[in-house]
């Protein structure tokens, strides 16, 4: 049981350190995204060969597949455009409003009722992205300080992380419906080629019509890519997978709520993210993480398969 928490809070802290790699890494947005998709599924491709995990997958299961790596490929570069326009912690902490979408999103999808407690939380992470989106720029129109602001383009940095959770919560619906049915690793596999396969296709629309700055990565982008892909997503969902043998589902997911604590701890001591953050971040921080908590509390069941874990958190980040 020790060993299992560990290799799980190990993953969550690995997990955790996607923002800040994502800001260390110098290549715009999409292309970030385009080499992580390509080098995650050729790691997968790899092991699933030598350990021979090759499944058949059916052909209305591939078409979720399919759905749900060009729904990944178009949050990640929302996260990673949210991270690039403000900063690690800010992505993080809106990625983190994912639950709460994804409890929505199952309602409407399955023409469920929304009860008056799960409304109330929901309009309490809203009041933590209002506190961090609006209250600056009120505080901005009553300033005549000349001092410039260390995050210019915070609030479209926002909207790109509410955009990341939404379409988040969106594809991890779509996971739940065949997550028990393959192992993860396969699942990650074909998600990550469609996705890639998305950006390849989009990319030279985007590099002619944005100003994308480069393709080629330079030698640190490079190194970065690899652990990106190789330490943050491929080994910390085999130490996931390895912990949920061992524990269960309920620990994992308490486990996996530290990650955004992680995250912009880590982005504080690399970055010093701490110096571009008002007392308006910290506020709707703390709406956002309580709105979390109790989420949690309020949907999570101990029957949640252990598949449909890793499925799911492989491409939250």
């Amino acid at each position: 049981m020790k060993k299992a928490l560990v290799q799980m809070n190990t993953a969550v802290l690995l997990w955790g350190f996607t923002g800040v790699l994502g800001r260390a890494i110098t290549l715009d947005a999409p292309v970030l995204v385009w080499y992580r998709m390509l080098l995650t599924a050729t790691f997968m491709a790899v092991i699933i060969t030598y350990r021979h995990h090759w499944v058949r997958i059916a052909k209305q299961d591939f078409k979720t597949l399919t759905l749900v790596g060009c729904l990944m490929a178009i949050h990640w570069v929302a996260f990673y455009g949210a991270i690039k326009l403000a900063n690690a912690s800010i992505a993080l902490i809106c990625l983190s409003t994912a639950s709460i979408f994804t409890t929505l999103t199952d309602a409407i999808m399955h023409r469920k009722n929304i009860d008056a407690k799960e409304l109330s939380i929901g309009i309490l992470a809203l009041l933590g992205v209002v506190f961090m989106y609006l209250i600056p720029e009120i505080e901005k129109s009553f300033s005549h300080s000349s001092m410039v602001d260390p995050l210019p383009y915070r609030n479209w940095g926002i909207l790109c992380g509410i955009i990341a959770a939404i379409l988040s919560a969106i594809f991890t619906v779509f996971n739940k419906r065949i997550a028990g049915k393959y192992p993860a690793r396969t699942m990650v596999f074909y998600e990550m080629t469609t996705g890639w396969l998305l950006i390849s296709f989009l990319l030279p629309v985007l590099f002619l019509n944005l100003p994308l700055t480069r393709f080629v990565p330079s030698l640190w982008d490079l190194i970065w890519l690899v652990i990106l892909s190789l330490c943050c997503t491929v080994w910390a969902q085999s130490l996931a997978l390895s912990a949920l043998k061992h524990i269960s589902s309920f620990t994992a997911t308490l486990s996996v709520n530290l990650e955004p604590l992680y995250g912009i701890t880590l982005a504080f001591i690399f970055f010093r993210e701490n110096q571009e953050l008002t007392w308006s971040f910290y506020a709707g921080m703390g709406m956002i993480v309580i709105s979390v908590l109790l989420q949690m509390l309020r949907v999570l069941k101990p029957e949640e398969t252990q598949t449909a874990f890793v499925a799911e958190k492989s491409g939250i980040d």
